[in-house]
């Protein structure tokens, strides 16, 4: 898997182990995750008249083939954290993720704590998963393509300091590993900036609910992870949040995203 295209699989993956977590305890919720998490509150303002779906959808597929292709690798500090939504952390894993094009991950535990048995079900396999799927032992084909999803531009909206179009992205299949949901993307770069939706595809009996959000940032011209958010409700079992924070990232290039992507262009 090429770490810049992205891909909806590591949340998705996320949300099937977080069914597992919650078998373990059955704390209940004090709010309401998605309700709580709506911090994206500019106004949506009417996209440019030369823009639609099918440029939009052009552009974010080649911008990412062009900052696949100049990416080398990158090292980053990772921390993955289960909680109770009241905010009680159940286990905690931290540790270096290393990146290597094209199709190696290295992941280095610096840290644990919390509950064994919740990091040896859920935290560990996840970590596992993210390994093999990008060596390609694992392949579910996720990725936001043509293929994949329909997209509705819904218009422009300020997300933090990134100004990006506002999608609303559909899935062509009923699919565990694709989502339907909301999709924000950078109006200069083409690259997404966020996404928030659920899985397309019912994943159990027991799961009531599922969301995630995903955050991107910007570091020396490539669009890498920021944080991941996935929620799970289960019956009788009750809530839990799955957070991954992304940080400390040292990038390798080939060159420079913007200058290949200006080299394209021209």
């Amino acid at each position: 898997m090429k770490t810049p295209n992205v891909r909806t699989t590591p949340f998705l993956v996320a949300i099937i182990v977080l069914e597992m977590i919650t078998t373990i305890g059955s704390a209940r919720a004090q709010l309401d995750w998605q309700e709580s998490r709506s911090d994206v509150k500019a106004p949506v303002e009417p996209p440019p008249p030369d823009m639609n779906e099918t440029r939009l959808f052009a552009e974010l597929v080649t911008h990412n083939e062009l900052r696949n292709v100049a990416l080398l690798g990158y090292t980053e500090q990772r921390t993955y954290e289960v909680t109770d939504p009241n905010g009680k952390v159940r286990a905690q894993e931290s540790g270096q993720m290393e990146y290597r094009a094209p199709d190696t991950k290295v992941f280095v535990r610096t840290s644990e704590s919390g509950s064994g048995l919740v990091r040896r079900l859920a935290l560990n396999p996840l970590i596992a998963s993210e390994i093999d799927a990008a060596s390609g032992k694992q392949h579910h084909d996720s990725a936001i393509t043509p293929a994949n999803y329909t997209l509705e531009l819904l218009g422009e909206q300020q997300v933090g300091s990134y100004h990006c179009f506002v999608v609303r992205a559909m899935p062509k299949r009923s699919d565990k590993y694709l989502f339907e949901g909301t999709v924000w993307i950078d109006t200069h770069d083409y690259a997404v900036v966020r996404i928030a939706g659920h899985p397309a595809k019912k994943l159990s009996f027991w799961i009531e609910r599922a969301d995630f959000v995903r955050e991107y940032q910007k570091i020396d011209g490539f669009w890498l992870s920021k944080k991941d958010e996935t929620f799970v409700k289960v019956k009788v079992y009750g809530q839990k949040v799955l957070t991954i924070e992304h940080q400390n990232y040292s990038v390798t290039g080939a060159r420079n995203a913007e200058e290949s992507l200006q080299n394209k262009e021209n």
